[in-house]
């Protein structure tokens, strides 16, 4: 059975990057909105540029992996797509994992792209294993968050209206633009409740040079673990 599981993860992954994500949609709202957004702050306050790459790059993390992951679960469920997946013979949890994967592979690769540019455009030096250690937790944190909205609710639309109050919210909470600690006291407190405040702090010690990075990766993974089960639960309710 683990086998099929496997395989079937495997093989949803890959439709699901073919069908939603290698498409122009995803693309440009994976790469070309987070450095739009930045672009925006950096000529409305000029300075050094490099201060800005942690967050185009967590921006990108971000938009890339909920480009379509919040809305494909409901939207092949709504055509019976998903349904026919599972007359194969394998787990709801196995359908889910290969939905978050998929979301995940596609957001390595904006991903790679927008740091590989950074890195070779301002010719930073930096530590690829630490990156590593937070960019591939986040991925699956912000996959697996979309994923979660995407069951929550019965209609595409209601995802699509669901998944942009948290990215939005985490863009101009979580350290994006402006420093945390230059925030109000109480916007402080709701940044520590963000996923995305662990990938910017993460993302900026690693361009800065600094290895402390084993604590944000860890609790990336907490919310991971926070994140998949739950989903892993309504989509089974889903099929009951």
């Amino acid at each position: 059975m683990w086998r099929d599981n496997l395989r079937g993860i495997y093989y949803i992954a890959l439709k699901d990057m073919r069908t939603y994500y290698l498409k122009p949609p995803a693309i440009s709202w994976g790469i070309v909105f987070p450095v739009a957004w930045i672009l925006a702050f950096y000529l409305r306050n000029p300075g050094n540029f490099e201060e800005l790459v942690p967050g185009l790059v967590a921006m990108t993390i971000l938009f890339s992996t909920t480009a379509s992951e919040a809305v494909v679960i409901n939207f092949e469920m709504r055509i019976g797509a998903l349904e026919r997946l599972l007359l194969a013979p394998i787990d709801v949890s196995a359908v889910l994992v290969g939905k978050v994967l998929g979301g995940t592979i596609f957001g390595l690769l904006m991903t790679a792209v927008v740091t590989t540019a950074s890195v070779l455009g301002l010719g930073l030096q930096i530590n690829f294993f630490h990156l590593l250690l937070i960019v591939v937790p986040s991925l699956l944190v912000f996959s697996s968050l979309g994923a979660l909205l995407s069951v929550s609710v019965k209609e595409v639309f209601e995802a699509q209206t669901l998944a942009n109050i948290p990215r939005f919210l985490m863009m101009f909470v979580s350290g994006v633009f402006y420093p945390i600690s230059a925030m109000p006291q109480v916007l402080q407190h709701v940044a520590y409740l963000l996923p995305l405040t662990y990938t910017v702090d993460g993302l900026r010690r690693v361009f800065s040079g600094g290895n402390a990075v084993l604590i944000d990766s860890l609790v990336l993974t907490a919310f991971f673990i926070v994140f998949i089960f739950p989903a892993t639960r309504l989509l089974q309710r889903r099929f009951v």
